[in-house]
């Protein structure tokens, strides 16, 4: 007799409007889920910088690495993330939503090209590390129209010559 009054809750659950919800909220944790894991996800969040090449886009980056000059002393994440954890792992998420996004609707140019954003980081983290070495270049050009960039001239340093 008591199976009677669970069955009417069952019944009437299944028929609310929170069962579609729920529904849709399973399915969207599991995509979510699955994705992560196939995506090799965990791996974003280490300093490993062969994680950089599990996207077909970035092998050539990756690969340019291994041949320049800072391969020895810098991972992919000395340079493109900032170094204080909350901000490092913000610009990861920021950077892993638009790759995510521009790979998934194949809306990013070819050859892949650094974001405004990660311009700057990349800058910072050049300054951070050879800052004492161009003081003087930087005192000099902070007067001028166009911003003082390392890569400029640099631009192979971190990711080998040009193709």
């Amino acid at each position: 007799m008591s199976a009677c009054p669970n069955i009417k809750r069952l019944k009437a659950f299944l028929l609310s409007p929170a069962m579609p919800v729920c529904c849709l909220l399973g399915g969207l944790l599991g995509a979510g889920g699955f994705t992560f894991r196939e995506g090799e996800g965990l791996s974003y969040l280490g300093n490993a910088s062969a994680t950089c090449a599990n996207c077909h886009i970035m092998r050539e980056h990756y690969d340019g690495w291994q041949k320049a000059s800072h391969h020895a002393w810098a991972t992919c994440n000395d340079c493109h993330v900032p170094h204080a954890a909350a901000p490092k792992y913000l610009v990861k998420g920021e950077n892993g939503f638009a790759h995510s996004k521009a790979f998934t609707l194949q809306d990013f140019h070819e050859p892949i090209r650094i974001r405004a954003k990660s311009s700057r980081i990349v800058q910072r983290n050049c300054l951070r590390c050879h800052g004492d070495l161009v003081d003087e270049m930087l005192a000099r050009v902070r007067d001028a129209e166009e911003p003082f960039t390392c890569a400029r001239c640099h631009d192979n340093v971190g990711h080998g010559p040009a193709r």
